[in-house]
């Protein structure tokens, strides 16, 4: 069985923030829905767009960022899901660009759509994916995520995502400490 039964991607609603760094949790669950044939509705009650396979359900919360937390709990409640079965994607600072980190459990890491879905959820008990957009060479982090990807950055997008698709699917099929070997270890460069 699935470690996973949701996978929300992180990010914000709206073409003035689609191809920003913040959204590249938006971007993963949007070619992971691709690449399996769901089709996205938006579902109000459920405070996002939503799509549902036999044994999965993928979300991206329209609430912003920082209000995640609303939508998971409103698609585990739904759905009856418990928190360790929810998968968060999510952009990180802390990581170089094209690195992934998946794992079982943590804290917020100082990430705002983190912090409200554990407070929501109740809990850091559940398993995250975290992918490395690097820091800014100076300024303002805060500017940076909400800027679009460098054009280097643009250019290896796509090999990250693929990345993705290719951890989660691994754990799907063989299980959550398979994935985070193997996807711990890649970097896409």
């Amino acid at each position: 069985m699935s470690p996973f039964q949701v996978i929300v991607g992180l990010g914000n609603p709206g073409s003035k923030y689609a191809q920003t760094r913040h959204n590249i949790g938006f971007m993963a669950v949007d070619l992971l829905a691709k690449e399996w044939g769901m089709a996205w509705q938006e579902k109000t009650k459920l405070q996002g767009w939503v799509t549902q396979g036999k044994d999965m359900v993928l979300l991206k919360p329209n609430t912003y960022m920082n209000h995640s937390g609303q939508a998971v709990q409103a698609v585990c409640h739904w759905f009856k899901i418990m928190p360790r079965c929810v998968l968060v994607i999510y952009d990180d600072l802390d990581l170089p660009f094209g690195k992934l980190r998946l794992r079982k459990n943590g804290s917020a890491g100082g990430h705002n759509g983190m912090k409200s879905i554990i407070q929501h959820l109740g809990t850091q008990e559940f398993p995250r994916l975290r992918l490395g957009i690097g820091r800014p060479p100076v300024g303002d982090s805060a500017h940076y995520v909400l800027e679009p990807f460098s054009a280097e950055q643009k250019e290896k997008l796509p090999r990250l995502l693929a990345a993705v698709i290719q951890v989660i699917e691994l754990g799907i099929q063989q299980g959550l400490e398979q994935a985070m070997n193997i996807g711990n270890a890649l970097e896409i460069r």
